[in-house]
């Protein structure tokens, strides 16, 4: 579907060259666990995700005061530390989603409402509604201001005019209540520069329990590259995932991008572990950060990881893969994707 004309603002796609990676400390709450061995495994986990991204390019790491020492024993001594307040440490979903002007010469940074995946009974926002507009300010970026309650794991844009996104996240009654399809449209036309609109029904099983998000996209498809779509494959028809899955690759089929190409589906497992102690698992090699020359992928220590770590490479050739292991991440709601955000560079 073809929303209005685009704004004056474009989001680059993830593959274009960043000017760093921001990201946010686990401080309180859930994310910590209830335990100090939870604590302990949570902050170490983002630590190694944020040192592997050191690797490629400048990490800033937004750390509760409190925190900042434990941070600084964890981390590569190349991250940059900024200390504020925090709820959490999703900086996909909390922090600004970076556009340059049409010219390529101006920063700017949506910052989207954050209201804690729509009002969920367990968020706190108080400090992390505030992050889009402190990391835009240490980023030098100018503020572009949207009304809409949005995350920025509920979209992925290919560069060239094209979104992905789900029916079950902007349009959720706990985030934007009366919102329609043309509404939500007009504004990420405005501030995403994107005209073309591929609605998926819904996201993954388990991303619909009590600490998930209702559906973002980034555990389930992404764009590589343009006119090619990243999707999750679940094979074992013994989770529920599997005919979910069948049904969103099924929904992408024929389906013509901003450039006019029609989309080149490609398949990429979901690991072999099925269940944890919650039920099934929303395990995805989908949810993974491209970095300047390489790509942080997600792994499960699971059966699985080498295909899915080939079929990265397949897609992004020029690129040196570099896995993770994600489970503490996703035991607490997401992934790699969910903790990183790209900030592009200037021409």
């Amino acid at each position: 579907m073809t929303a209005p004309m685009a704004g004056d603002w474009r989001m680059p796609p993830e593959w274009a060259p960043h000017a760093r990676t921001w990201m946010a400390f686990p401080t309180k709450g859930y994310t910590l666990g209830d335990t100090p061995a939870e604590a302990e495994a949570a902050r170490r986990t983002w630590a190694s995700v944020a040192n592997a991204v050191a690797r490629f390019e400048p990490v800033s790491m937004v750390v509760a005061p409190a925190d900042a020492d434990l941070a600084r024993g964890l981390l590569d001594p190349a991250v940059e530390l900024h200390q504020t307040d925090l709820d959490d440490a999703w900086m996909r979903d909390m922090g600004p989603s970076f556009v340059l002007s049409a010219d390529g010469s101006r920063l700017g940074a949506v910052d989207w409402v954050f209201n804690g995946w729509g009002a969920q009974s367990w968020a706190s926002w108080e400090y992390d509604a505030q992050i889009g507009r402190y990391v835009a300010g240490l980023a030098g970026a100018e503020v572009v201001t949207s009304p809409i309650v949005n995350e920025g794991g509920g979209f992925h844009v290919d560069g060239e005019g094209t979104v992905l996104l789900t029916e079950t996240v902007q349009l959720d009654p706990g985030r934007n209540p009366g919102a329609t399809k043309a509404s939500i449209e007009a504004e990420f036309a405005r501030s995403l520069g994107v005209d073309t609109f591929v609605w998926l029904p819904r996201g993954l099983t388990r991303d619909y329990d009590e600490f998930g998000t209702r559906g973002h996209v980034d555990i389930v498809a992404t764009f590589p590259s343009p006119g090619v779509v990243l999707v999750h494959s679940q094979e074992d028809p013994d989770h529920p995932d599997h005919a979910v899955s069948r049904s969103l690759i099924d929904s992408l089929r024929g389906v013509v991008e901003a450039g006019g190409r029609t989309l080149e589906i490609v398949e990429i497992p979901a690991p072999a572990t099925l269940f944890d102690d919650d039920g099934p698992v929303d395990y995805s090699y989908v949810n993974h950060l491209v970095v300047n020359g390489g790509v942080v992928a997600c792994t499960f220590d699971d059966a699985h990881d080498d295909r899915a770590l080939d079929v990265l490479r397949q897609v992004y050739p020029s690129r040196e893969v570099v896995g993770v292991d994600a489970r503490e991440i996703f035991a607490r709601g997401g992934g790699i994707h969910c903790i990183t955000q790209q900030q592009p560079a200037l021409p």
